[in-house]
């Protein structure tokens, strides 16, 4: 989620990490639900791409909450 500061200028989305790091057999947080290679390249990625992968974790623990790989 994009946020603005007091100069009404655009911040980097923030990182989706909650601090609570283990990877599954996919290399995919539990976290975060992120993939490892998202994990590393996040602060090269646009905000647009960002935004992308955050939607992705949402997707990825929707599943994970109802058993589904």
């Amino acid at each position: 989620m994009s946020n603005r500061n007091n100069n009404n200028q655009t911040q980097l989305t923030e990182s989706p990490c909650v601090r609570n790091c283990c990877l599954d057999d996919d290399d995919v947080c539990l976290g975060c639900f992120r993939h490892i290679d998202e994990i590393t390249s996040w602060r090269a990625y646009s905000d647009e791409e960002k935004l992308s992968v955050v939607s992705l974790c949402k997707q990825r623990q929707e599943e994970n909450q109802k058993g589904i790989k």
